[in-house]
């Protein structure tokens, strides 16, 4: 079974979201095949080549420092309770993310695509790398098996630009406005980071709808409900409850996180 993973390497959520989904998966092992493949979000489209402090710009856009480090301090716990060990101390910037866009593009072809983008979440959540480093590319780029010389050809050129910029339309033409998303065999929406035993509900029903041997009945209690016609969402009520911004204490700034980056 096929799962697009919509998200961008600066997305908070879409890191917490990615190992509550890996448990998931490896708790079906053996009884569901899943295939993923990671797509592009920009979460700030507006963020240039140069770097800026995250912090400064997250105090500029969330009301004050304090209000920031308040955030971030909740994100931090929030990550460390799935195993992350999430440092915004580490000198984290606002850059673009279209080079590591690029570069996930490459590994879906060339190399091991979940390697990678694992290598680029640790990069700026860990680490405080810039994504858009050429450094911190061919580093991880090299973790899922591509050349430091394959990555800097892609970096000196244009290759893969369009190909993403196509997927971000297609991103659109989805209604797809925050990350992280899943979705599921090209029709079936997971919106958010749920909990892991949301994830394996869900995957586990979907399956069944999807085997033509067994396509059960999406209206049995526990599965995921009628997922209804092909591109309709998933009903969020079903799939429990989406990442609440109101978990993080700051109103809706959380949402911010996941919807759009700071201006």
């Amino acid at each position: 079974m096929r799962v697009e993973i919509w998200s961008d390497v600066v997305c908070p959520w879409c890191y917490i979201g990615k190992r509550r989904f890996e448990r998931a998966v490896a708790q079906l092992h053996g009884t569901v095949d899943v295939e993923v493949e990671w797509k592009p979000f920009l979460l700030d489209p507006h963020a240039g080549a140069t770097p800026e402090p995250l912090r400064e710009v997250y105090a500029r856009k969330f009301g004050g420092r304090e209000r920031a480090d308040a955030l971030l301090a909740r994100l931090t716990a929030t990550a460390a309770a799935e195993g992350l060990e999430f440092d915004f101390d580490a000198g984290q910037v606002r850059v673009t993310t279209m080079p590591a866009h690029r570069l996930l593009w490459l590994a879906g072809r060339e190399g091991d695509q979940g390697a990678v983008a694992e290598a680029l979440f640790a990069a700026h959540f860990v680490h405080g790398r810039s994504v858009a480093d050429p450094g911190t590319l061919v580093d991880a780029g090299a973790a899922g098996g591509l050349a430091s010389n394959r990555v800097l050809a892609l970096l000196d050129g244009t290759e893969g630009d369009i190909e993403v910029r196509e997927d971000l339309a297609r991103a659109e033409d989805l209604l797809i406005t925050a990350v992280p998303t899943f979705v599921v065999a090209g029709r079936w929406p997971i919106p958010g980071a749920q909990d892991t035993a949301t994830f394996e509900r869900v995957l586990r029903r979907l399956a069944e709808v999807e085997d033509p041997g067994d396509p059960g009945d999406p209206g049995d209690p526990g599965g995921p409900g009628d997922p209804g016609e092909p591109g309709e969402e998933a009903d969020p009520g079903d799939l429990g409850e989406e990442a609440d911004p109101g978990d993080l204490g700051e109103e809706a700034d959380a949402d911010d996180l996941s919807r759009g980056a700071a201006g």
